[in-house]
C-alpha cells in the first residue's frame, strides 16, 4: 500500500467522473502502487494549477498525498503523450476499451509494473498507426497471460492431444482454449473455429507486435478471431467490458465525433 507520506508515480488514466462543481476523480494504474483512485481538487476551474495534464492516452508522472477516501493529487506533468493515437476516433475508442481491461485486471495497492508497461506499449503501438483491431487481439491475448489464464490453443483442453489440421476445432472459453473433434462441447459455450483462425490466434500468442503488422489476413478471419478472443476475455471478466459498445458503434460509423 502507498504510504502515508506524500509520494511520486508514474501513472496513465484509466477513468475518472466528476465530483461535486469543480473536482474529478480520476483512476490511474501505477506500476508500483497497481490501481489508485486519486481526487484531483478544483482541475475544472479555470485557474487550477493542474489545468489539462490529467488527461487520458499519457503516460503522467503525478505527485499524490494521503487522503480519507481518495488519494489527493498535488502535482502532475506530463512524461508523454499520445497525441496521434486521438486522431482516429477508432483508436481512442479503442484505447477506453484497453484501459477497461486494466481497471478490471488490477487491484488496488498491488504492483501492477507488467500490466502498466503493456497498456503503455498498446498505447505505442496505437500512436504508431498499427490498426486498433490487431493492437486490441495482441493486449488480449498478453493479458490473458498476466492473469496467468493463457489460452490453449496447441493442444486439445481435454485430451491433451496435439492439434493436426485435418481435425475440426472448436473454441470454448469455458474450457480455457480449443476442443478437439472427439470431445463434445456444451452448445451455448462453443463454436467451430476455422485452421486459419487457430493459425491467428497462435500468431498472437506467439509473434511480437511489430511482426503482426505485416500479416496479410482475411477479412473473415480477423473478425473470427476477434469474436473468439471477445468470448475468451468475457469468460475471464466474467461480464463484456462496458466500452465495447462504444467501440462497436465508432467502427460502423454510428458514434457521435
Amino acid at each position: 500500500m502507498p504510504s502515508r507520506r506524500p509520494y511520486v508515480t508514474d501513472a496513465i488514466v484509466l477513468s475518472r467522473f466528476e465530483l461535486g462543481e469543480a473536482d474529478r476523480v480520476l483512476t490511474l494504474l501505477t506500476p508500483e502502487h497497481g490501481k489508485i483512485r486519486a481526487i484531483a481538487r478544483g482541475i475544472r476551474r479555470q485557474t487550477s494549477r493542474l489545468g489539462g495534464s490529467l488527461e487520458p492516452f499519457a503516460e503522467l508522472r503525478v505527485a499524490l498525498a494521503h487522503g480519507r477516501t481518495f488519494e489527493v493529487v498535488t502535482q502532475v506533468s506530463v512524461s508523454h503523450a499520445w497525441l496521434r493515437l486521438r486522431d482516429s476516433l477508432e483508436s481512442a475508442a479503442t484505447a477506453w476499451y484497453l484501459a477497461e481491461l486494466a481497471d478490471r485486471s488490477s487491484e488496488e495497492g498491488a504492483a501492477a509494473e507488467s500490466l502498466y508497461r503493456l497498456l503503455r506499449r498498446a498505447y505505442e503501438l496505437l500512436e504508431a498507426g498499427m490498426a486498433a483491431g490487431r493492437v486490441a487481439r495482441w493486449y488480449e491475448m498478453r493479458l490473458a497471460d498476466e492473469l496467468g489464464m493463457r489460452p490453449e490453443v496447441d493442444r486439445c483442453v481435454e485430451c491433451d492431444r496435439m492439434l493436426e489440421p485435418t481435425d475440426r476445432f472448436r473454441w470454448v472459453p469455458v474450457l480455457g482454449g480449443v476442443l478437439c473433434e472427439r470431445h463434445v462441447a456444451p452448445q451455448t459455450s462453443r463454436v467451430d473455429l476455422s485452421l486459419d483462425a487457430l493459425k491467428l490466434l497462435k500468431a498472437y500468442q506467439r509473434m511480437d507486435a511489430e511482426a503482426l503488422v505485416g500479416l496479410r489476413l482475411a477479412v473473415g478471419v480477423e473478425r473470427e478471431v476477434e469474436a473468439a478472443l471477445r468470448d475468451f476475455v468475457r469468460q475471464v471478466l466474467e461480464r463484456d467490458p462496458r466500452s465495447l459498445a462504444f467501440l462497436d458503434e465508432v467502427r460502423v460509423g454510428r458514434a457521435p465525433a
